[in-house]
């Protein structure tokens, strides 16, 4: 797959990210899925697919510790686009085991700790979702983080034998606003706030200006640690 992978960052290289994604979607012809955690980059792709393919499927993952701002958001989602988001859930006994394991919030305690939490809330239910799923769409730009800074447009995720597609690699923060002030859309009211990333309530605080936008995550780790292990790049 790493050949298909590549053979397809050749082909899409040059071409405008909203001419990408509808010579896309209209020519490839695989199961595609769309992950949003609703945040600015994910309201920039909602928009530019749902105006491209109605039908396009998206998905969202419930950790069951949101901020309130995200669920109000997620309805505003469904209503604008007359869509229903799918949302997947932990599965209950292995909430319950964790809970059991760390407490309530046991994953301040260690990064492996954290690393269970996230794989219980987020990596299992993001199983289930891309299961006949061929290709993966996400809201990833490279100028996120340290860990995200060697992306490319096509990704192969090993772990999860599926292509990961991220149309908006290459946008700048300032592009993503732009796009979102141009076309009124809605967003994620903790952003005003300085919440550039936002996750789950417990593990996202504000930022100061200046700060890497995803300082704000897991602030009591290390930079190099700060993913959930959704998004972790294949080094083979």
């Amino acid at each position: 797959m790493q050949k298909e992978v590549q053979k397809l960052n050749k082909q899409y290289k040059d071409i405008e990210t909203t001419e990408f994604i509808k010579r896309f979607l209209n020519e490839y012809k695989g199961k595609i899925s769309f992950s949003s955690s609703f945040g600015a980059e994910d309201q920039v792709l909602t928009d530019l697919l749902v105006t491209t393919k109605k039908s396009i499927s998206i998905f969202t993952l419930d950790t069951g510790r949101l901020p309130y701002e995200t669920y109000d958001l997620m309805h505003k989602v469904n209503e604008k686009y007359k869509i229903n988001v799918d949302v997947y859930f932990p599965k209950n006994v292995n909430v319950q085991s964790l809970y059991k394991d760390q407490g309530i919030n046991g994953f301040y305690d260690s990064v492996q700790n954290r690393k269970e939490c996230c794989f219980v809330r987020k990596i299992e239910p993001l199983r289930r979702a891309l299961e006949g799923v061929q290709i993966w769409i996400t809201g990833l730009r490279a100028q996120q983080s340290v860990t995200r800074k060697d992306l490319e447009l096509f990704e192969w995720d090993d772990g999860l034998k599926i292509i990961k597609l991220n149309p908006l690699i290459a946008w700048s923060e300032e592009e993503i606003w732009a796009y979102i002030r141009k076309n009124k859309l809605d967003y994620n009211k903790l952003h005003d706030e300085g919440f550039p990333s936002i996750g789950c309530a417990p593990c996202t605080r504000a930022v100061e200006a200046g700060e890497d936008v995803r300082s704000g995550r897991w602030w009591w780790e290390e930079p190099e640690h700060k993913e959930c292990g959704l998004h972790i790049k294949d080094k083979t």
